[in-house]
């Protein structure tokens, strides 16, 4: 009876160990006051995300022993100022995926960030104050998640080294893509004009060696847009790509990080328009003046950011931004954003609003203190 007693006990504690679950509620609220000024208006807000995007989310893992687990998150990002879904059109717009890991790496199916996606937003910052979600970049917002993914995340081999590749079968985003016909999101279509509606492969790799850090990623679109009702016509076979590389050193007074992104024209073009490619040059540096404040100052270059194809649309932009951990979970903050305009480019801190982008050759800026929260 007592063997019988140790069996059962030893098959219970067994099995427990063999299935391991835990689900975590998460999120961030982030909100601001802001005053933004463009073409002439300014407006003054109460506005969401400019630090971080307000979100809700669940991740949970299965735990089957020997290093073998299942995962899977699904986020959604809302609007603190409004309580407003983030995106209305789909709930979890951030993350919606499953996966199992183990020694042989981790496999993901569902939206994810790209790779590309993952150093604009998770490394680099790309929120509406930052360069490469301001000048319309395909890391910063076409690109910067991919519906219908296969991403996959190698197992570690080097220290410090990690790598990801990932294709989808019809990338999306979380609004649409860009062009004069903007891809549904999250459809998967007929071949009728092109087979590769869609279609896209992404990679990226990432270094980190004590102050030392760095990463390149690369996206390829095999036919971003299918057709167009806009001259030029080019249906189908519409290939575009871009890559996004950053190296940074913590010098521990400051950390420096430089960046830079190429990418195919943001619109459906001939041949010898296309050859102007949009580019963006960056740099940062994030100084810790006193204990828990740091300030992280930022300027770049866009180059042939226009849709249009136009030459001189090329913009100067310069960040800063002020940030006071009150705690791990909250902080508070002030930012700045100055757009400098050239003759025929019109970007502006909000690019969103109708109306509101800045007059070509004009400044467009934006001032913005607010409050983070993480739990």
């Amino acid at each position: 009876m007592k063997k019988t007693l140790l069996a059962l006990a030893a098959i219970a504690a067994s099995s427990a160990a063999f299935a391991q679950s835990s689900v975590t509620l998460y999120g961030v609220m982030d909100a601001s006051v802001e005053s933004v000024k463009a073409n002439g208006s300014t407006v003054t807000r109460v506005s969401s995300d400019n630090l971080a995007t307000s979100r809700i989310g669940f991740k949970g893992t299965e735990d089957f022993g020997g290093g073998l687990k299942a995962n899977f998150a699904l986020e959604s990002a809302l609007k603190a100022d409004t309580g407003a879904q983030g995106n209305s059109a789909r709930f979890f717009d951030r993350a919606a995926w499953v996966g199992i890991a183990g020694g042989f790496g981790d496999i993901r199916l569902g939206r994810i960030d790209t790779p590309i996606g993952d150093i604009a937003g998770n490394v680099l910052s790309a929120q509406a104050y930052d360069d490469l979600k301001i000048v319309g970049t395909r890391a910063g917002d076409a690109h910067r998640r991919a519906d219908n993914a296969i991403t996959y995340f190698l197992p570690a081999i080097v220290p410090g080294l990690t790598a990801s590749l990932q294709y989808s079968t019809a990338i999306g985003n979380s609004s649409s893509f860009v062009g004069a016909d903007k891809k549904t999101a999250g459809a998967e279509v007929s071949g009728t004009t092109s087979n590769n509606y869609g279609k896209a492969y992404g990679l990226a790799v990432k270094y980190v060696a004590g102050p030392l850090s760095a990463g390149l990623g690369y996206e390829y679109a095999r036919d971003e847009l299918a057709s167009t009702t806009t001259a030029p016509t080019i249906a189908g076979n519409q290939k575009a790509n871009a890559a996004l590389g950053y190296a940074a050193y913590d010098f521990g007074v400051a950390k420096v990080t430089a960046y830079y992104d190429v990418e195919t024209s943001l619109q459906n073009l001939t041949t010898a328009s296309k050859a102007r490619r949009l580019s963006v040059t960056g740099a940062k540096v994030a100084l810790p003046v006193a204990p828990n404040f740091t300030v992280i100052a930022g300027a770049s270059v866009a180059r042939n950011i226009s849709q249009s194809g136009v030459i001189d649309a090329d913009v100067q932009i310069v960040t800063v931004k002020a940030i006071y951990d009150l705690s791990k979970r909250t902080a508070v903050y002030g930012m700045f954003t100055n757009v400098n305009n050239d003759t025929s480019s019109t970007a502006s801190v909000d690019n969103a609003t109708a109306g509101f982008s800045a007059a070509d050759h004009k400044t467009a800026r934006g001032l913005a203190v607010g409050i983070k929260h993480s739990f």
